[in-house]
């Protein structure tokens, strides 16, 4: 359903229809969603990938960027120019700092590599994601990889023969040739866990950020394209993750301008990282789509 008025009428339904939790799972909901908490106090209400909690109201999500990194490092180690083409939706702070990943990713395999931004606007447009793809390929990326939800760019990289970093799912059936992998969340068990403790009158509000440790987020299985070198640099590196060894936010880290936006031995927390408006060095294009 789209973002907007509709959202509050669709909640004002799920509730007459008797519904006792609602999950909302896109940041255009968000308002609506802190407005019929207010209204419905007797309905439990979750929002994915928000800021705002209340007494009824939780938030989840998960760290993505993680997986995203590890992604990216596929991609990074697939360009033979060195300049990788990214299909983003929306200029918000999830997006942002899922490129910025991204980017930190490829440049970890691939030092000095660029990458391009095309936005679309839409979390799912079969239609403006090919004719990104085509843009970024025409502007010289060897490689494609997005954080919107079709399987489109990886259709399009299919055809033209290059590598294909997915988003959100395992769609390695739409481009098998051209499939590196993906990050992916496994939403399934925090809404098991939460419906039950709705069901046993022990739900609390939350904000909960699950990560590669609780399995929340992780990564497709590789395609054919990925060498047993880019393999074993990708385990190196989600090994660190786990044990907290390695964080990609940790400074320095420099803007696209060349300013320094995060000194060195600085992590940046996950409220930082929900208030990201900048881009990092190597990534093409604007914060502001």
């Amino acid at each position: 359903m789209p973002e907007g008025p509709q959202t509050c009428q669709v909640i004002e339904s799920l509730v007459r229809d008797g519904n006792k939790i609602i999950f909302a799972t896109s940041f255009g909901f968000q308002d609506c969603m802190v407005s019929e908490a207010k209204k419905h106090p007797d309905v439990y209400f979750e929002q994915a990938t928000g800021t705002a909690t209340s007494k009824n109201l939780a938030e989840y999500f998960g760290a993505g960027e993680d997986a995203i990194y590890l992604s990216g490092m596929a991609a990074g180690a697939a360009t033979k120019k060195g300049v990788i083409g990214y299909v983003v939706p929306f200029a918000i702070p999830e997006v942002i700092r899922h490129a910025n990943a991204f980017a930190l990713g490829a440049r970890a395999t691939h030092p000095g590599a660029k990458i391009r931004l095309v936005w679309t606007n839409s979390w799912l447009d079969q239609a403006k994601e090919k004719k990104a793809a085509q843009s970024l390929v025409s502007a010289g990326s060897d490689v494609l990889g997005q954080n919107v939800d079709s399987p489109a760019t990886g259709q399009f990289a299919e055809s033209k023969g290059i590598p294909w970093v997915g988003y959100d799912s395992d769609a390695r059936t739409f481009a098998p040739k051209s499939w590196l992998t993906a990050a992916v969340y496994n939403w399934g068990p925090y809404y098991l866990r939460k419906v039950k403790a709705a069901m046993n009158g022990k739900w609390k509000s939350n904000f909960y950020y699950g990560n590669l440790n609780d399995k929340f987020v992780g990564l497709a299985p590789y395609g054919p394209k990925v060498k047993a070198k880019t393999k074993k640099a990708i385990a190196a590196k989600k090994a660190a993750l786990l044990s907290k060894r390695f964080y990609e936010f940790t400074g320095p880290l420099y803007d696209q301008k060349g300013k320094l936006r995060v000194r060195k031995g600085v992590r940046l927390t996950v409220k930082q990282l929900y208030s990201m408006s900048w881009l990092v060095k190597g990534v093409i294009g604007s914060a502001k789509g």
